[in-house]
């Protein structure tokens, strides 16, 4: 080999009984191919039990993480709104520099400093996050709002109520950003305190269903995947933990209800408030099973229950709903039905003829008492429809409230 060429180091001679088995000073060692079924050992291997941990905290992680940027994103929206006009006119684009004050020089300088960077890097995908407000974190965000509040006290009732929520989601913003372990008990905290911020910036407006059942930031973001169910809970017992009768039925305009006995309604919103809601203007249509069909013997059998049993029960639940009925002023608003076909399902549609019903469903088991059978949530209008979906497509809260009018046209009136 030419004095020019490169020269390697020489092979280890020691197995042939010749040479010297050390590497000469100058010489890199070259590491042996290693058997790709050896390259990870025991020590870096992940078990079943080490791959469940990283999920959950993957799926903790990126839940609290949806939350933190629709608030991020709102509290930036409002922080542009109110302070924009005021500085704006005079400083132009750094305006936001403007407003930090002599205070916030730090932080805003550094928010300046990642904004040219990101520039040059060519991080900014979006024009419209091409300003220092967009690298302004969730803390200096809150720090314009604290240092400005008499511009911010005409569209918020009390400061106290904006810093509460923003120190419960303090937490929750640096373990996310860390990527540390987030419990359930401090994702639940900073749920809670997101969706209530959100509520305080004007969060959910456009949602009027909210009211009765809050949007929740992964069902609002991933809706399309799930038709419109919005919750499942795996029995009535556990729906009504979470889902109080009083917050399903309270100030509905409108209640449709089909099932055998409808005892989510029957036993748990009092005949009282179920007369205040008629006499308010709302209507009710109420559809059971007609106690002296041959369903019902059907049921009673599957369920084990003694012969009439079940038919006894939906008799002393329709008699309840009819003595509401006598009093009131318009009996016409709170109609009672029969129908003697197999009951598949019960359903309470609530405001199910506009756009921001809720529904609960639930299917019969054939050994399952209505207790104990898994429970859906609904959501009208809350499925992300294609446009050229739009016309031939919908979700499950219509295909319900469709087979609820379906009997209801077949079925007869409860004198």
């Amino acid at each position: 080999m030419s004095s020019g060429g490169l020269e390697l180091p020489p092979g280890d001679s020691g197995r042939d009984g010749g040479g010297s088995t050390d590497t000469p000073p100058s010489a890199v060692s070259l590491a042996r191919p290693v058997d790709t079924g050896s390259q990870i050992g025991p020590e870096l291997a992940w078990g079943a039990e080490a791959w469940r941990e990283v999920r959950t905290r993957a799926q903790r992680a990126g839940r609290a993480y949806i939350w933190l940027n629709l608030v991020e994103q709102r509290l930036r929206a409002v922080v542009a709104a109110v302070l924009r006009p005021v500085y704006e006119p005079v400083h132009g684009e750094d305006w936001v520099v403007a407003a930090a004050g002599p205070a916030g020089q730090e932080w805003v300088q550094r928010a300046v400093a990642v904004r040219e960077v990101s520039r040059r890097k060519g991080y900014l995908l979006d024009p419209a996050d091409d300003n220092v407000l967009s690298f302004l974190t969730l803390p200096q965000l809150r720090e314009l709002m604290v240092q400005h509040w008499p511009c911010f006290e005409p569209y918020f009732d009390d400061r106290r109520d904006v810093e509460l929520a923003l120190d419960e989601l303090e937490v929750t913003r640096n373990v996310v950003s860390r990527n540390r372990a987030l419990s359930e008990s401090v994702l639940a905290q900073a749920e809670r305190a997101s969706s209530r911020l959100l509520e305080i910036l004007g969060g959910d407006a456009e949602v009027p269903s909210a009211r009765r059942l809050p949007v929740d930031a992964v069902e609002d973001i991933v809706g399309d995947r799930y038709a419109d169910v919005v919750g499942v809970h795996p029995d009535r017992v556990r729906l009504l933990r979470q889902f109080p009768a009083e917050d399903l039925f309270g100030g509905a305009r409108r209640l449709d209800a089909i099932g055998i006995g409808l005892n989510l309604l029957v036993q748990n919103f009092s005949g009282r408030r179920l007369m205040r809601l008629a006499e308010s203007g709302g209507r009710v249509r109420l559809l059971f099973l007609n106690p002296a069909s041959s369903a019902v013997k059907r049921r009673e059998r599957e369920l084990g229950l003694k012969r009439g049993e079940l038919s006894r029960a939906v008799e002393m639940n329709i008699l309840h709903m009819r003595r509401v009925r006598s009093r009131l002023r318009d009996p016409g608003a709170f109609e009672i039905h029969v129908f003697d076909e197999t009951p598949r399902f019960t359903a309470y549609l609530v405001d199910g003829d506009g756009p921001d019903g809720i529904a609960v469903v639930q299917s019969y088991l054939r050994r399952m008492r209505g207790m104990e059978a898994p429970v859906l949530v609904l959501r009208s209008g809350s499925r992300v429809v294609k446009a050229e979906e739009r016309d031939d497509e919908h979700g499950l809260f219509e295909t319900y409230r469709e087979e609820f009018e379906s009997v209801w046209s077949d079925s007869r009136p409860v004198s």
